[in-house]
């Protein structure tokens, strides 16, 4: 999971899946669902089975510019090892969407509404568990003005930012499991919640290290 080549190995599984699946898809596949699991968006079987392989080789092959093309890509030395396991957990998460899509197409009986938002946790739970060990970036991390000012700002609210975000990884896991009138508004409360609490940690850090000095 740490390796930069480990996003091209699974692009090459993704496509062969699909090359496998694609005889036995219908013409048209549904690869987009709305919040209560029902499809909303369709495509034909080709761009179905074409579109995510193609997703994930060009998401490796950005991963791999970004360090040369970050101000402070110096930085990346110092945790490329948890640069390249968050950016493949992302991939991996891209793989089982196209999974998802491709067993949907080809009759599973997938509850996209349910698996979605466990896969989305279980993502979020994995880049908590890592922001500590990110250095200062332009791209990767807790990103806002006042954490790319301040490497102290930075590393503080990183430190805050990974509980929330295991936090709320595991109550968008548990919306699964939750009848449907409350999956939505806590999906929603946790989406807006979680980035808001560092976001407002950052500045309030900023502003009173502004104060000392």
């Amino acid at each position: 999971m740490r390796s930069r080549w480990f996003g091209l190995v699974v692009a090459a599984l993704a496509a062969a899946v699909s090359v496998w699946a694609y005889p036995q898809l219908p013409p048209t596949v549904a690869t987009h669902w709305n919040l209560r699991g029902a499809p909303d968006g369709f495509s034909s079987r080709t761009l179905a089975v074409a579109i995510m392989p193609a997703v994930i080789l060009l998401m490796t092959g950005v991963f791999r510019v970004l360090p040369r093309l970050d101000p402070r890509g110096e930085n990346y030395t110092k945790f490329i090892g948890t640069y390249w396991l968050i950016a493949n957990s992302v991939i991996v998460f891209v793989l089982i969407a196209h999974g998802m899509i491709l067993a949907t197409g080809l009759g599973y009986a997938v509850k996209i509404d349910r698996l979605m938002p466990i896969g989305i946790g279980v993502l979020f739970i994995i880049l908590g568990n890592f922001f500590t060990r990110v250095e200062p970036n332009w791209f990767v991390g807790i990103r806002t003005p006042w954490t790319l000012s301040s490497d102290t700002v930075w590393r503080k609210t990183h430190r805050t930012g990974g509980w929330v975000f295991v936090i709320g990884g595991l109550v968008l896991a548990s919306t699964a499991l939750l009848p449907r009138a409350a999956f939505l508004p806590l999906l929603i409360a946790t989406i807006v919640i979680m980035p808001a609490i560092p976001i407002v940690q950052s500045y309030v850090l900023w502003k009173r290290e502004q104060g000392k000095s």
